[in-house]
This record gives structure tokens, C-alpha cells and sequence, in this order.
């Protein structure tokens, strides 16, 4: 499966957004999907991860409160939707999927086969 995340952009501390990650050449109802992101010098992080079935969903700290995650299986897309963005969320933002069983997600990047290109949010006044 090929995954592209989109939607990133520039927003006030406060604000909200929405990334898109679509898939081609699969389906996202056969993968548990997760996001990540990675700030300027630092490693890439988990923010949250959402099994296939829908019914377990991790939070990083951080954004927990904050973000959530669904799902469009109609569309065979999945969002990240963030609110009350602080600048600390500036980073450059990944889709990925895991091919995981029905119930499983994880919070572990390297367990996760298939990622998307990336895409910059930035927050800043």
C-alpha cells in the first residue's frame, strides 16, 4: 500500500487542522494506522495510533486531549484532526500503516511497514 499525507500548513497557537492520508493499492480497513511526527533534531515520535477495528486507540501524552484520529472507509482515508495546536507541534507529520491484527496497534515506529511521504505543520503567531 502507498500512503500520502496532506493538509499540513501554517497555524496560530490555538488552531486547529486537519491531515489527510490516503491510501492506493490497498485498504486502510487491513492495516492498523498511526501517526508521527518528527520536529528539527529530534527523532521521529509517535502521536497516536488506532487499531484496525477501530476500538483501541493510543495517545502520545502530549497530545492527548487534543487530537484524535479517524477514519473515512468509504473514501479509504484516514485524518488526523488537531486542536489547540501549540508550537511544540511544529513538526513534519507521517501517516503509516501496520498490517496488524484485527484489535493491535502499537506505539513502536518499526513495526510500522508502510509510510507516507510526510507533510509540515508549523505553529507560530
Amino acid at each position: 500500500v502507498q500512503l500520502q499525507a496532506s493538509g499540513g500548513g501554517l497555524v496560530q497557537p490555538g488552531g486547529s487542522l486537519r491531515l489527510s492520508c490516503a491510501a492506493s493499492g490497498g485498504f486502510f480497513s487491513d492495516y492498523a494506522v498511526g501517526w508521527f511526527r518528527q520536529a528539527p533534531g529530534k527523532e521521529r515520535e509517535f502521536v497516536l495510533g488506532e487499531s484496525r477495528s477501530g476500538r483501541r486507540t493510543y495517545y502520545a501524552d502530549s497530545v492527548k486531549g487534543r487530537f484524535t484520529i479517524s477514519r473515512d472507509r468509504a473514501k479509504n482515508m484516514v485524518y488526523l484532526n488537531m486542536n489547540n495546536l501549540q508550537p511544540e507541534d511544529t513538526a513534519v507529520y507521517f501517516c503509516a500503516a501496520d498490517p496488524a491484527r484485527w484489535d493491535y496497534v502499537t506505539r513502536i515506529r518499526d513495526e510500522y511497514d508502510f509510510w507516507g511521504q510526510g507533510t509540515q505543520v508549523t505553529v507560530s503567531s
